[in-house]
């Protein structure tokens, strides 16, 4: 059976955010010990049906092979985005906002309040917006009363910073 290439487009190889809270820290931590006690049992699985007949027309072992790479690969990406993780300490300054602050905003004459995080903890339905956002970039490094703009997919949108915690 051959396995279909792919062409690499702009998303290949993409690396995580590095920057992350000790909560996130501790989950994929967690998530990682997880992994690597499964291993062995799917490891186990894959030698037993390795002995029971031809590799080629073994449908239950290409497939406890396959879950067996893809655990291993899995291992591999949480080891290294540990191994490179920033930590966010939200700052005790509040002066202007920066990464890990909880920021008010007026838009449209709606308050809204955000949490600014790094990319691989966002969630803009609980509030939690990346600093790689159009909105969380554009918030980085303003203060309180300074009026903000930035760019949404299809038009240009003004707010002002209500509040820094």
């Amino acid at each position: 059976m051959q396995v279909p290439i792919r062409k690499p487009d702009r998303y290949t190889h993409v690396k995580s955010d590095p920057r992350l809270t000790p909560a996130k820290l501790v989950e994929l931590q967690e998530k990682l010990r997880r992994l690597m006690a499964s291993r062995p049992r799917v490891a186990q699985e894959v030698k037993h049906l390795s002995e029971t007949g031809d590799f080629s027309e073994n449908a239950g072992y290409q497939a406890a092979k396959g879950r067996l790479r893809g655990i291993n690969q899995r291992i591999l990406e949480l080891e290294d985005q540990i191994a490179h993780v920033e930590i966010i300490a939200p700052s005790e300054d509040v002066s202007t906002v920066q990464l890990g602050h909880h920021v008010t905003i007026e838009m449209a004459g709606k308050q809204m309040t955000y949490q600014i995080l790094g990319s691989a903890e966002t969630n803009p339905g609980q509030g939690v917006i990346s600093h790689n956002s159009p909105i969380g970039a554009a918030l980085i490094g303003h203060r309180v009363g300074d009026v903000v703009t930035f760019r949404s997919t299809t038009k240009t949108i003004e707010c002002r910073v209500v509040q820094i915690r």
